[in-house]
């Protein structure tokens, strides 16, 4: 440090200052004397330099209170903060670091290697039937994955080698450059991240430890699931690079179409032709539901097609729940069309008796139609 300035006047902020006056004052400084903005002006580098010297310090906690403890004696070799607390001197080696704490960390955290990547999730879809929806079953399946391998316990390296820290990285997994006013920082192009490098790759996984295999799974499957139920099999996806935590495996389920049911939520819907004559006199229909069962269904008497008629407790499971849903019966009138010569003979007997009472809803769709009629003649 060339010159012992008070922190607090480089930034031009009171000694009470917070982060968010520390930040905001050393953005508008930092922007007005970087040389980019000033090129070839020793003064404006200089006075840079300072500024991310005084930010550095003050923006953290720790040193920030050596520094209002002990001023610049704090970070001199072997002062009261211990010699070290704070690299001096405002190097541009530094600024990364400056700008992790103006952006929140988006170079990284601090430098280091990254993170061992989880392996990737994969999607599996599984077709079942209505009644398989309805009772639930154990279903077996098989994935094509990527497992851990084995004979280098997914490390990627010969069984008794290892790995050396990367060259180009020094270990922290990642690269800076600085572009302008920022600071850019990608992942390590030759160690890809992991701050190591491998010298003799397994020959099984050649070093990515991790080889494709197929895999048997049994899922079960709960009663009552419904089209596009997802079921999630925690760690069953890719197996993670380099001996890093594996994905999981989701299945999607489609249910087909039933021939006879039609879903809706924990509703079982289906349409039921009935003769006029059981229209008109009532009676009981049976209905087998998927649960095995006969279900007596009263029509009566007089009914209309579209009409529908509910069976309590006759439908779907509820998933992860208890009890069931309805079934939904629709009645649908059919009009006979093979009549036998007696048949004929009895509904136009019927036909000489009607008086027009029978059908209330036909009287008054014609009487209404008559009254239309009178309107546009007279």
């Amino acid at each position: 440090m060339s010159a012992e300035i008070d922190f607090y006047e480089l930034l031009e902020v009171e000694r009470t200052a917070d982060d968010k006056v520390l930040k905001s004052a050393y953005r508008k400084l930092a922007m007005k004397f970087h040389p980019d903005k000033n090129p070839g002006c020793k003064d404006s580098e200089a006075k840079f330099k300072q500024i991310n010297e005084a930010y550095a310090c003050l923006s953290d906690p720790q040193k920030r209170a050596a520094y209002d403890r002990y001023g610049h004696a704090a970070f001199q070799q072997g002062g009261p903060g211990g010699g070290g607390g704070f690299a001096g001197g405002g190097d541009f080696g530094d600024l990364g670091d400056i700008f992790e704490t103006i952006f929140g960390g988006a170079f990284g955290g601090g430098g280091g290697r990254q993170q061992a990547r989880r392996g990737a999730d994969l999607r599996y879809d599984m077709e079942i039937t209505l009644e398989e929806a309805f009772h639930g079953k154990q279903a077996e399946v098989s994935v094509e994955v990527s497992e851990k391998c084995e004979p280098c316990d997914g490390s990627g390296a010969q069984p008794g080698t290892g790995a050396r820290r990367c060259n180009l990285c020094g270990g922290h997994g990642k690269v800076r450059a600085q572009q302008g006013f920022f600071m850019v920082e990608r992942t390590c192009p030759t160690c890809h991240g992991r701050g190591e490098v491998i010298e003799k790759p397994c020959r099984s996984c050649r070093g990515e430890g991790r080889i494709d295999a197929e895999q048997k799974l049994e899922v079960n499957i709960p009663a009552g699931v419904d089209n596009g139920t997802r079921i999630r099999l925690a760690g069953k996806g890719e197996a993670g690079p380099f001996g890093s935590p594996p994905g999981d495996l989701y299945i999607f389920l489609h249910v087909k179409r039933h021939r006879v049911f039609e879903r809706e939520g924990t509703t079982l819907l289906t349409r039921v032709p009935i003769s006029f004559t059981t229209a008109a006199l009532g009676g009981e229909i049976e209905i087998p539901g998927l649960d095995g069962q006969r279900h007596a269904i009263e029509i009566p008497a007089g009914i209309q097609s579209g009409k529908q008629l509910r069976k309590r407790g006759a439908g779907m499971p509820v998933l992860q729940g208890r009890g069931t849903g309805d079934l939904v019966v629709e009645v649908q009138v059919e009009t006979p069309t093979r009549l036998s010569a007696r048949q004929k003979e009895l509904l136009r007997e019927f036909q000489a008796t009607e008086t027009g009472e029978e059908c209330p809803q036909s009287k008054g769709f014609f009487e209404r139609i008559k009254d239309v009629w009178t309107d546009l003649t007279d």
